[in-house]
């Protein structure tokens, strides 16, 4: 039996935070690595000692396997945690850190190889017994939708649906290039999709010897783009024996490779026949993990130490607290409407918690985050910024204080899905666990978080309070203020109807609306005899750009984005443009000026956050203008390419 005294995580931001979180109470020192991108979030000053990774890309920093051996030489570690994603299920990883004497807090490489490559994987499961779907060799018509999958990964990563036959090989192509950014491994494979599933997920702990223990179920049914929002333990809604059945086929699928720590095997259930099949084995901890622990009331990590050290489990199967309750977590990602990544400085996080990676604490709201306020999220990793978690005794329960968590948290810099993950909290289909792996594609979800007039004059009089301290003249005038009143002033917000309001000698004077105290970062007004509070922060904008104000308040929070009275006509963009989304790396240009394309041919491609982004032609026409070459960095709306249609019109 080993003993680990100073342990080194291969990771960064929240799953580097959980780690430390259970090191810290168990006693064992932390080593955390960084790249430069990362330096100032908050787990690397949490670390015990902190050892820079040069640059900023993922290539250079977190997948380079041989610095943070070295790094973990240099600080006296013993032992490495890969978290998840980057390192965490490559086999030639682990088996330098094992050639170098350091403990491997992982599967045994040879466990890892053989369900990483989910090709071989399924071979295995077939062998154990366990239902798997097949793909046909040649695929025809008959056979769509079709699904390419990454091999080495996950996460939504290198995965693309087929519906025609046509599109199958650019789809492995793009697939293949996401893989190798951001698992070092551009191996596919294509099965097919099942288009109404659920996806459901076993946690296992191996011993290594054959021992395995199932630590019952998850249902992550709420996805976007293949990658999971929600996900909650127990799966509500499956009939006992089905989960009788899966986690017998987990347990068969853990033992068939000798697996060893902390595990999940995926399966894609299907509802309406109560089949289901195997989908890959993660040789890792997963992001959802916390669901888990706080159904068994049990420590993931440290189970994960205690195997790894030879200890076994921690505790014996049978001495485990019996599972109460029901969880649910949602992954909180800086990313817009349309599921576009986001980046910017993040100059507000509060989020409302009970526990921060309590894995014991079986009590409301337990967050996991990576960031804090102030942080800068970059383009260069994931862009989730936390998972907010929910415990209640049941469903019902968790779901109505997660709703409340999230409305009451304060999120100002960059743009969210926190409106989108409560809409999913509070739509119809999933109070009745009636959800599948492509609901949200259809879904047609509540509206929330849309500021109402209150709101949008709380911002207008905090933006002329503003105004009215900054003045170096007259600042003895009540703002606004004129001897004779000819006409209201106005504020317009994006997307909101003109603010109309007067300056007095008392204050701030709205139609309908009394106002009774106003500060640049606060306004409370009086509607129909109720009062409202709202906050304000204003983001830090580029001089001559138009104003920001994020507002919390009872309708929810905001950004409102301030309409200059006057625009330059140098600012005004070309009709046909196309921009870019978000800030990242053109990786692919597929035209040249003066090429006839037809709607929907690829223009070029992007990379941002490891997703590539495809940019397309929005008409028939002409390129006229291409600003983009690959390797270029971009930020976001910059105009990569101009097509004018096919009458020499803009697009």
């Amino acid at each position: 039996m080993t003993t680990i005294n100073r342990l080194l995580v291969a990771n960064r931001g929240e799953i580097a935070r959980r780690v430390f979180a259970t090191c810290r109470r168990l006693g064992i020192e932390t080593v955390a690595v960084h790249s430069d991108a990362d330096a100032g979030l908050p787990f690397v000053a949490e670390a015990d000692v902190a050892v820079r990774l040069p640059g900023s890309a993922p290539s250079e920093t977190y997948l380079r396997g041989e610095l943070i051996i070295e790094a973990a030489r240099r600080t006296g570690a013993d032992a490495i945690h890969p978290g998840y994603g980057f390192l965490s299920e490559n086999a030639d990883f682990a088996r330098a850190v094992e050639a170098a004497g350091l403990i491997w807090v992982g599967p045994t490489p040879t466990s890892i190889e053989a369900m990483g490559s989910k090709v071989e994987a399924k071979r295995l499961m077939r062998d154990a017994g366990v239902p798997t779907l097949q793909a046909p060799d040649r695929p025809t018509a008959v056979d769509l939708p079709l699904l390419v999958k990454a091999s080495a990964g996950g996460g939504g990563r290198g995965m693309r649906v087929v519906r025609r036959l046509e599109d199958l090989a650019g789809e492995v192509a793009t697939a293949q290039a996401e893989a190798e950014s951001a698992f070092g491994d551009g191996t596919v494979f294509i099965e097919p999709y099942v288009e109404r599933s659920r996806h459901v997920e076993v946690q296992v702990v191996g011993d290594g010897c054959g021992d395995v223990l199932v630590l019952g179920e998850r249902d992550c049914s709420v996805q976007r783009r293949h990658q999971k929002v929600v996900e909650e333990a127990p799966a509500a809604s499956l009939p006992a024996n089905v989960r009788s059945a899966l986690h017998d086929a987990a347990r068969r699928a853990a033992a068939a490779v000798d697996y060893r720590g902390a595990g999940t095997v995926e399966f894609l259930y299907d509802p309406d026949t109560e089949r289901f099949f195997f989908l890959e084995m993660n040789t890792r901890l997963q992001v959802e993990h916390p669901v888990t622990e706080l159904v068994h009331a049990v420590d993931l990590v440290e189970l994960q130490l205690a195997v790894a050290e030879g200890r076994g489990f921690v505790t014996g199967a049978e001495r485990l607290p019996r599972p109460a309750g029901h969880a649910i977590e949602v992954r909180l990602y800086a990313e817009d409407a349309d599921y576009t990544p986001q980046s910017g400085p993040l100059v507000t996080l509060d989020l409302p918690a009970d526990a921060e990676f309590g894995p014991l604490a079986r009590a409301g709201i337990r967050v996991d985050s990576g960031f804090a306020s102030g942080a800068l999220v970059g383009t260069h990793y994931d862009a989730m910024l936390a998972k907010v978690i929910s415990w209640a005794p049941t469903r019902s329960q968790a779901v109505r204080q997660l709703v409340s968590a999230l409305r009451r948290a304060r999120i100002h810099g960059v743009v969210t899905n926190r409106d989108h993950l409560v809409a999913i909290l509070l739509a119809d289909e999933f109070a009745a666990d009636e959800v599948t792996t492509t609901w949200l594609e259809r879904a047609e979800l509540p509206k929330v978080g849309v500021p109402d007039r209150a709101t949008a004059v709380a911002g207008a009089l905090m933006l002329a309070a503003e105004d009215a301290e900054r003045r170096t003249v007259q600042r003895g005038i009540p703002a606004a203020w004129r001897n004779v009143v000819s006409q209201p002033q106005r504020t317009t917000f994006e997307d909101h109807r003109p603010v109309e309001w007067w300056g007095t000698r008392d204050g701030f004077a709205v139609d309908g609306i009394t106002v009774l105290d106003v500060s640049p970062t606060h306004a409370r007004l009086e509607v129909e005899g109720v009062a409202t509070l709202v906050r304000g922060v204003r983001s830090t904008t580029a001089p001559g750009a138009a104003r920001e104000l994020w507002v919390d308040g009872p309708a929810g929070s905001a950004c409102l984005r301030e309409v200059p009275r006057f625009t330059d006509p140098a600012d005004a963009i070309p009709s046909g443009s196309l921009l870019a989304p978000m800030p990242g790396t053109v990786v692919k240009v597929a035209v040249a000026e003066g090429d006839e394309v037809t709607t929907g041919d690829v223009v070029l491609v992007m990379e941002a956050m490891k997703m590539q982004h495809t940019i397309t032609a929005p008409a028939d026409g002409r390129v006229t203008t291409l600003n983009a070459t690959p390797g270029q960095q971009v930020a976001s709306g910059d105009v990569l390419a101009v097509v004018d249609d096919a009458q020499g019109e803009p697009a």
